[in-house]
């Protein structure tokens, strides 16, 4: 592939942008500043920097976070800061089909809720990942108000009504795993289900944290507000619901 069309998949601007930031001899593989953008490079396992930045070639972008409280799943927040803020530009800017540029969050948390986020502009992985029908389990760890008994967790597993659906919601499975801490794995995703839940069962939620979504936990070393790629083998993991 090209130089600038390599650059202009990443998210780095414009193919006009692209071409000249490779001309101003901005962009470097293997150590050599390259400055003709129709330089034919093999993607495979590319690494590169442009204006002395590092970054590697991503056919797709697969991507997890550690949300942090106090920020917004969208790209035009209303009150908080946008989750988008705090990746790089190139990730923002990826050319994507449709009017959305950029990486997309697959689900949302609430402002108030942290842990593992994932995002993507792979719209065939959005949809595997956020359909109700592929049932991917999400885990939840609650700080509750009130000290959690054995009734209450009987009634999560048995199914709680919430006010917008006669159907009773269930969890996966719960356990407690402290006095004040729950946890409790999902596979619906309903608007604010884990604390409308506990509020049907007689307790309320204090703090919210999600620690996995499938087989994939949150690394104790990824701290909030960091993100970092997906590596092969987690992305078909989390593809076979593994």
């Amino acid at each position: 592939m090209q130089l600038q069309d390599i650059l202009y998949t990443q998210g780095f601007g414009t193919r006009r942008v692209c071409a000249g930031l490779v001309q101003q001899g901005f962009v470097a593989t293997g150590g050599a500043v390259v400055t003709d953008p129709a330089a034919d490079l093999p993607t495979d396992g590319l690494r590169f920097t442009v204006q002395g930045a590092a970054w590697e070639y991503h056919d797709k972008a697969y991507l997890m976070l550690h949300k942090p409280a106090g920020t917004e799943c969208s790209q035009k927040p209303s009150t908080w800061p946008s989750i988008y803020t705090l990746l790089p530009s190139p990730l923002r800017l990826r050319p994507n089909k449709g009017a959305v540029q950029g990486v997309q969050a697959i689900g949302r948390l609430d402002q108030d809720t942290t842990g593992l986020l994932l995002l993507t502009d792979d719209g065939q992985f959005i949809h595997r990942m956020g359909s109700p029908r592929h049932h991917v389990p999400k885990v939840y760890e609650a700080t509750v108000k009130h000290p959690l008994d054995a009734a209450q967790i009987e009634r999560l597993l048995a199914g709680v009504v919430l006010d917008d659906d006669p159907k009773p919601v269930r969890a996966a499975a719960g356990e407690a795993v402290g006095p004040l801490h729950l946890r409790l794995p999902l596979t619906e995703g309903k608007y604010h289900q884990v604390k409308r839940m506990v509020a049907a069962v007689g307790n309320r939620v204090e703090a919210l944290h999600r620690s996995a979504i499938g087989a994939l936990a949150l690394p104790e070393d990824l701290t909030p507000g960091q993100w970092r790629w997906l590596s092969a083998a987690q992305v078909q993991q989390l593809r076979d619901g593994r």
